[in-house]
């Protein structure tokens, strides 16, 4: 399974191309919506949000709302391009009119690809690359991941997501799966504890008040997975590589964890490794889930737990220090339209990252032409745990 994105932030629209699904999946826009919808939620949102209506197209792929085992074409329309029209045209331009474009960037912005990008691809106006590397891109990544997670629920793998931490306001690392599935999306900041839902607000308010903005960390869960997804034999198998390269591919993200992540540093080795037991009904089980439900590169039966480490968003409306690459002059950042926080959101965006992921390593490891087909090998894998 793979996807390709192409669009930018301002352009006519997002096209989402996604090969290897199964045939005979159900497949149908309104579902994929629903995490569309989500994605745009969340404290601490812009004005973009209120503009697009994140809606996909399906185009090619799907028939009679099942899927045919063929490419998948999804389309999202960006609203905001009526507005856009002259500055991201595609025909050609004179001399003239290029020089006075509006909207031109020579003054590149800390922390982001501008610069760098500028330099590699030749861009003499930054917009040609803040165009691509906005994270306008997620909402592709999203809706891949929404078509991975509604193949993966007619397989009985679940996927929940919150956030842990944002601006320093922490909620308890790791809960019980049951107390995660029934508490999530219970507030604008997708936290589990209540109690630090308004201290993770005020300090976004304060962020934004300030010009400034603040990250945080996410954590997405997954029950269901059957052991032995991924493998111990090659280094790019691997799922929690796999998984923990999908997590920083996510525009802002620093870092990925899995289970007690790097707390696993401050402990012994007693209290980190799993004991095994084994359950007539369940088969191997194991008494506790510090490693996240991962063990040699493999899907150990346990819930799949990760954590994803987001930066503050750079584009502030207090701008830091920058020089125009043109006059070479130190001058103050360009601000384009931005979040104070998109933690909550990237909650989403990271969930169905992972979805992805899962998915992908899920369809390499059995026959996947069609639903049938494949249902019936992981339920086989699924009894192998108790017969083992």
């Amino acid at each position: 399974m793979r996807f390709l994105t192409s669009g930018e932030s301002h352009g006519p629209q997002l096209t989402i191309i996604i090969e290897g699904v199964p045939a005979n999946v159900t497949l149908k826009a309104e579902d994929i919506n629903k995490e569309m919808f989500k994605r745009q939620g969340g404290y601490g949102r812009g004005r973009r949000m209120q503009i697009e209506k994140d809606a996909v197209q399906i185009v090619s792929g799907v028939r009679n709302g099942y899927t045919l085992g063929s490419p998948i074409t999804l389309i999202v329309t960006n609203d905001d391009f009526v507005h856009w029209k002259k500055i991201m045209g595609i025909a050609p331009i004179s001399e003239s009119e290029q020089e006075n474009m509006k909207r031109t960037i020579t003054k590149p912005r800390p922390g982001h690809a501008d610069l760098v990008g500028g330099m590699k691809y030749n861009h003499r106006d930054l917009r040609n690359v803040l165009e691509r590397s906005s994270a306008r891109e997620t909402a592709a990544r999203v809706a891949v991941g929404a078509v991975s997670k509604l193949l993966l629920a007619q397989l009985g793998i679940q996927f929940y997501s919150r956030v842990v931490e944002i601006g320093g306001v922490k909620d308890q690392d790791l809960y019980d799966l049951e107390t995660f599935k029934a508490n999530v999306d219970k507030n604008d900041v997708r936290v589990i504890d209540e109690n630090f839902a308004q201290q993770m607000r005020d300090k976004i308010d304060e962020a934004k008040q300030a010009g400034d903005s603040v990250g945080g960390i996410v954590q997405v869960a997954v029950e269901g997975v059957p052991v032995g997804i991924g493998s111990y034999v090659h280094y790019d198998r691997k799922l929690d590589g796999r998984i923990a390269r999908g997590i920083v591919s996510i525009n802002a993200f620093k870092g990925a964890s899995f289970g007690e992540g790097f707390k696993a540093a401050e402990k012994p080795g007693s209290q980190i490794q799993d004991e095994i037991l084994y359950d007539e009904a369940k088969g191997y089980t194991r008494g506790s889930n510090h490693l996240g439900g991962l063990e040699g590169g493999m899907s150990n039966g346990m819930p799949i737990i990760v954590n994803g480490v987001m930066k503050p968003i750079p584009t502030l409306y207090k701008p830091l220090n920058s020089v125009d690459i043109n006059t070479k002059e130190a001058f103050k950042a360009s601000v384009e339209r931005s979040d104070s926080c998109a933690v909550p959101a990237a909650s989403v965006v990271a969930e169905n990252v992972v979805a992805f992921e899962i998915a992908s390593a899920l369809l390499e490891e059995f026959q996947s032409n069609h639903l049938e087909q494949l249902q019936q090998q992981v339920e086989e894998r699924r009894q192998l745990n108790i017969e083992f």
